[in-house]
C-alpha cells in the first residue's frame, strides 16, 4: 500500500494511522482480520441469493464453445 506514488504515505496514515507498530495498529490490524471471513461470507450469501435466483447458467450470454478451437484444415481434407 505504501508503494503507491503520491498517496502511498496517505494511504498508510489513513488505514493504519501510521506506520509505527503499536497497539493501536495492531487493534486494527486484528479487528480487521477477525471481520474479514464474516465480510467475505457474507458476500458469498448475498450473491448466491440475488445473482443466482434465475438460475441462468449463462447469464452473460457468451458462446459457449468459446474455448474450442476449430480443426487444423490440413487434418479435414
Amino acid at each position: 500500500l505504501s508503494a503507491n506514488p503520491y498517496l502511498g504515505e496517505t494511504l498508510v496514515l489513513w488505514l493504519w494511522g501510521g506506520f509505527a507498530v503499536d497497539n493501536p495498529t495492531l487493534n486494527r490490524f486484528f479487528t480487521i482480520h477477525f471481520l474479514l471471513p464474516f465480510v467475505l461470507s457474507g458476500l458469498v450469501i448475498a450473491h448466491l441469493i440475488f445473482l443466482h435466483e434465475t438460475g441462468s447458467s449463462n447469464p452473460l450470454g457468451t458462446p459457449l464453445n468459446n474455448d474450442k478451437i476449430p480443426f487444423y484444415p490440413y487434418f479435414m481434407i
